[in-house]
């Protein structure tokens, strides 16, 4: 406890007095012509601002919310894409001594009147005419909210509206008029200060408002940084929503200390090519991000010759023997390391190069547990993905693996000066500089969510090993107890079924039942090829479903993963659907996190069926 203690003191002398202002200002100065942002450019390039150029439009735009009347304290709304104007305008916000907020582009207008409300927005900013959208039903809801700053198609009829472009030059107008009130206002920011508030994207209820101040993000900044020991100025791709506190974190605040080259990628499905242009240094994604690569790949290989097959899986067969070898504890024999380097040499360097991961050196997930067979796979291309976990309100990971001590299918160690314990009950606990302040305006909430002695209960059931690895079983609200009085993890149950190629998607059922069901979806970009390669004729996912042929894949799948489940665990009956699960259907948080209440209601009838007879 006395090192922990002392690796925290040690760290707040470190970051004590630090804000993103000051923080900006030093790079810019120190890096002017370094590159910042990145955004893409129609017909290929990018166009890309230089560090002393950010800062510059940075001032401009907390000199235009002064001149819209902003208050230090006061709050802006943001919902837009991953690109440089959603960065510029959440650190002109803080400059003009205001709080950014990021909303959920997938709210509904229900959700987005409650956290502007919430979080008394007087100013927002939205990207264009999708955003305005889902803005535009409860504008009258929003009596606060004074300016409506639109990027693109602001209505031309509307006072309450006004053009990006038209702000930048309020902005350069009041910052070359008045230089000294604009400085005065981002110096006044103090350390303590909210610096944002993200609002959970919960799967039940309306979202919570999470208060962060810059002491919350340097030590998370701090503590990354010594995990990752990344290089400074190093590349790295934003396409996250920063709604999101591990985005927030590795591409708006981890940057400015590691003066790194940020690239947007503003639509998911450019990720792939983002990737290969990119090629990043350092790369987080979620699970479903994680599969989703995955399954693409495994899609590509499947059309290879058999002998190109062949020789892949041997070389992957050593990639996965160096990076087990490689973890705490283990030893990387002479004979590991030279198969390993002859495959790398010969294919596996070649496949991350093809994939844009050539020059990573931290990759990593985080906000639900990655199978076996997912990390395998990438550790069968030479790279460790590896966990941290962490959430909003401990300002992303509090504890983490790093690629020079890993322990697979754990979430790492405590970060550094972060206390972490197992409660009698189980459920992981959390004590730091991490941890928010509470929820906005909720106070039974946050006392629900930090004790008497300062300690942040997760919600989630963990265990620790001997050599300080914390494990996640599962959300204690989320355990199914079945009719026998049996705890079961249902992650667990559909991370093994998620195991086999075909299935995209599965959730467990079993709450005060005899035993687990489980309904599952086809991968949508892997079970076309497979059925072609196969000469199966099909219409549509749901036809394919239907399949005897794809059934009888599934059967065997469900068969695989109950051989690695404990008899009360395994899966007795199932269903699969024709359907993929999004956020979109709202199966899906927007940070990819199953809303199992909603697959509970949507499918209920079906589940009944399964425990008919």
């Amino acid at each position: 406890m006395a090192d922990v203690l002392g690796v925290r003191a040690e760290i707040e002398r470190q970051i004590a007095g630090r804000t993103v202002c000051e923080q900006l200002r030093q790079v810019a100065e120190s890096h002017p012509d370094a590159p910042a942002y990145s955004d893409p450019v129609e017909g290929g390039g990018w166009a890309t601002l230089t560090y002393a150029e950010a800062r510059g439009r940075v001032l401009e735009i907390a000199a235009g919310f002064a001149a819209l009347g902003l208050e230090p304290g006061e709050s802006v709304a943001m919902m837009m894409v991953n690109r440089s104007e959603h960065v510029l305008a959440d650190l002109g916000a803080v400059h003009a001594g205001g709080v950014g907020c990021t909303v959920y582009s997938t709210f509904a207008p229900d959700q987005i009147a409650f956290v502007a409300g919430d979080v008394g927005a007087r100013i927002a900013v939205l990207g264009g005419p999708a955003e305005l959208a889902r803005w535009a039903p409860v504008l009258d809801r929003l009596p606060g909210l004074r300016k409506i700053i639109m990027l693109e198609g602001a209505p031309g009829d509307d006072e309450r509206f006004m053009p990006w472009q038209d702000f930048l030059d309020l902005g350069r107008a009041r910052l070359a008029e008045d230089p000294a009130g604009v400085e005065d206002r981002w110096r006044a920011v103090a350390a303590g200060d909210v610096v944002t508030v993200l609002y959970t994207s919960g799967t039940t209820g309306m979202p919570k408002g999470v208060p962060l101040s810059h002491t919350n993000v340097f030590y998370e900044v701090e503590s990354t940084d010594r995990l990752t020991a990344l290089p400074v100025q190093g590349t790295q791709i934003s396409y996250l929503t920063y709604a999101h506190i591990a985005e927030r974190v590795l591409s708006l605040y981890l940057p400015l200390v590691k003066v790194s080259h940020v690239h947007f990628c503003t639509d998911l499905a450019n990720l792939g090519a983002t990737l290969g242009q990119v090629k990043p240094m350092m790369f987080f994604g979620v699970p479903r991000v994680w599969e989703k690569m995955m399954a693409r790949l495994h899609a590509v290989l499947a059309t290879q010759p058999a002998e190109q097959q062949d020789a892949v899986r041997q070389a992957m067969a050593a990639g996965v023997a160096y990076v087990e070898a490689g973890q705490w504890g283990g030893t990387v024999t002479p004979e590991i390391q030279a198969a390993y380097d002859q495959a790398d040499g010969s294919l596996l360097s070649i496949i991350r190069g093809m994939i844009g991961f050539d020059r990573a050196q931290w990759t990593a997930t985080g906000a639900a547990p990655l199978s076996d067979e997912v990390r395998r796979f990438y550790a069968g291309l030479g790279l460790k993905v590896i966990d941290v976990y962490g959430m909003t309100e401990t300002t992303g990971a509090f504890t983490g693996n790093s690629p020079a001590c890993y322990r697979l299918g754990t979430v790492g160690r405590a970060e550094p000066g972060v206390e972490v314990r197992i409660a009698e009950d189980g459920e992981i606990l959390t004590r730091s500089p991490l941890n928010t302040s509470g929820y906005i305006n909720r106070p039974e909430a946050t006392a629900d969510l930090i004790d008497a002695d300062g300690w942040v209960h997760t919600g989630d059931i963990g265990t620790v090993d001997d050599d300080g690895f914390y494990r996640v079983v599962d959300r204690k609200k989320e355990l199914i107890i079945t009719a026998g009085g049996e705890n079961i993890s249902p992650a667990e149950i559909e991370n093994h079924l998620k195991e086999h190629q075909l299935i995209g998607q599965a959730l467990a059922y079993g709450d005060n039942r005899p035993h687990p069901v489980a309904v599952l979806t086809l991968d949508g970009e892997v079970a076309p090829g497979w059925a072609q390669a196969r000469g199966i004729t099909f219409t549509d996912l749901t036809d394919l479903a239907a399949h005897p042929d794809v059934l009888k894949e599934v059967e065997a799948a469900v068969e695989a993963a109950n051989a690695k489940l404990a008899r009360v665990q395994q899966v007795k009956k199932w269903v699969l659907l024709g359907t993929e699960w999004t956020i979109e259907t709202e199966e899906l948080t927007p940070s990819l996190k199953l809303k199992r209440r909603v697959v509970h209601a949507k499918y209920a009838e079906l589940i009944e069926g399964l425990y008919a007879g």
